[in-house]
């Protein structure tokens, strides 16, 4: 049993469920370990103890919260390079891009610690004479969050930071294909000296734990980044126990690249945009909408610099894409990147690719002479593919980046200050981009979308205290 990596529940290590094994994207041979998988009873227990922690985490004040948050800040910077190696070997994402990705987890922290001594409120003169009117802000109580494979650390700190900055308690799902960077992210909390049952860590499946954390009585929010689907059949369950909710979901993101754009630009931001992290970002640019007249000298530039990315291991410094992260996902690349040719599309690259080891590798795709009204244009692969479309002029670029049932993340390429404002002005998009990636966000401003994409508060910067916190107005005659 002290091989198997446990559960975090009321400040103790508990040993609970069937130990499942953690292995490598880039080396199917490389067991990264064993990890506890939870039961309903796991969830309830946290819960419990969630609850009864929340009142006296909201009590000690937010110069308290303020100190724990700055202090797991700290303890994510002392082991940035474990967490980053683990975070690599365990989601395929490149060295690097996993530092930067617990770097800014760190970051992360460290913000909402200051937003713990800046709740906001009101104090409003009442229309009666002698009356005081105060709105404050208090906590939800406890926050159930359950978080997705791609972003390991960045991702569950921007959902636990505000929970516990605003004071709330939390118990935290992580997806089962990445146990071992939360676990890490559980560990430093608990070294950070947090009370006992204020964070609380269950790991396994969604179908098991996720759905208890879903239907438990005490959890009275729920945060999710995941599918479509899986945030659909959340939101159904959800209602039914008046639960707060904030889903992040899919994204089939539009880069619009204009005759004017600047091509050096317009070929790097894409290339970025569309295949680095292998795709694997909803805010990947999957859809590239662009002019005819730079259209040919575009799709030659951007194809040769796709195939000569280097495919391989995410701990191998010449790798510049990693692993698409599991052999089920890999699958699913591959019909669409099928399917894309059935569907009358140029495929260029695609296919999967034989590594150094025994891995899920895969070259990144182009689809050439797409159309919008393609499955797979339409639907989200969350994988390094990306569509070309050509497009006329600026009113059908526009219109073709809306029609989507996402709006999470648009961009364009151009040089026009006419076309960039027209663009940002009628996106219909949480996150417009000009002349920049549509992946690649900063941590202190708001993160969502749109239509299918988002549903309820924003995530990160101040706006997270609109899904962390409920609004208390009091009124009082002086007498």
């Amino acid at each position: 049993m002290s091989d198997i990596r446990p559960h975090l529940i009321n400040g103790r290590w508990v040993h609970g469920g069937e130990a499942v094994e953690n292995r490598n994207p880039s080396d199917r041979a490389d067991l990264i370990g064993l990890y506890a998988a939870g039961s309903a009873d796991d969830v309830a227990q946290a819960a419990e103890a969630a609850v009864a922690a929340q009142p006296a985490w909201f009590a000690a004040g937010p110069q308290a919260r303020a100190d724990l948050l700055d202090r797991v800040a700290a303890g994510i910077e002392a082991r940035a390079a474990e967490i980053a190696t683990t975070l690599a070997r365990e989601e395929g994402k490149i060295l690097p891009e996993a530092l930067a990705e617990v770097r800014r987890s760190a970051q992360i922290f460290r913000f909402f610690a200051g937003e713990a001594l800046r709740i906001p409120g009101e104090a409003l003169a009442s229309v009666r004479p002698g009356v005081d009117i105060e709105v404050t802000r208090e906590p939800v109580g406890v926050v159930g969050l359950i978080t997705p494979w791609n972003f390991p650390a960045a991702i569950p700190a921007w959902k636990v930071a505000p929970a516990l900055a605003f004071g709330n308690t939390v118990v935290l799902k992580p997806a089962d294909l990445v146990p071992g960077t939360a676990h890490l992210l559980a560990q430093v909390i608990q070294d950070a000296d947090c009370p006992a049952g204020v964070f609380n860590l269950v790991m396994g499946s969604g179908r098991v734990v996720g759905q208890a954390i879903v239907e438990a009585p005490g959890i009275a929010a729920l945060s999710f980044t995941g599918s479509v689907p899986t945030g659909r059949a959340i939101a159904a369950t959800a209602i039914g126990g008046m639960k707060k909710l904030q889903l992040e979901m899919g994204g089939r993101n539009p880069m619009v690249v204009m005759d004017d754009a600047d091509l050096d630009l317009a070929v790097d931001a894409c290339l970025n945009g569309a295949f680095y992290s292998t795709g694997q970002r909803c805010t990947a640019s999957s859809r590239l909408i662009v002019q005819a007249g730079i259209h040919d000298a575009f799709v030659d530039r951007l194809s040769r610099a796709m195939l000569a990315l280097r495919v391989g291991p995410a701990l191998d410094p010449a790798s510049q894409i990693g692993p698409v992260v599991s052999g089920a996902q890999l699958e699913g690349n591959l019909r669409y990147v099928a399917l894309a040719r059935a569907e009358g599309c140029e495929v260029l690259g695609g296919e999967r690719l034989d590594g150094p080891t025994e891995g899920f590798f895969q070259r990144p795709a182009l689809f050439l002479g797409a159309d919008n009204a393609m499955r797979c244009v339409r639907e989200e692969i969350f994988g390094p593919c990306a569509a070309v479309i050509r497009v006329d002029d600026f009113d059908q670029a526009v219109a073709i980046a809306n029609d989507s049932d996402f709006g999470l993340s648009a961009g364009i390429c151009t040089t026009s200050l006419r076309h960039a404002r027209e663009f940002r002005r009628r996106a219909r998009a949480g996150m417009v981009m000009t002349n920049l990636p549509t992946a690649g966000v900063d941590y202190h401003v708001p993160f969502g979308g749109t239509k299918g994409s988002s549903y309820g508060p924003r995530e990160q910067g101040r706006h997270a205290v609109e899904f962390h916190t409920t609004v208390k107005t009091s009124y009082c005659l002086a007498g």
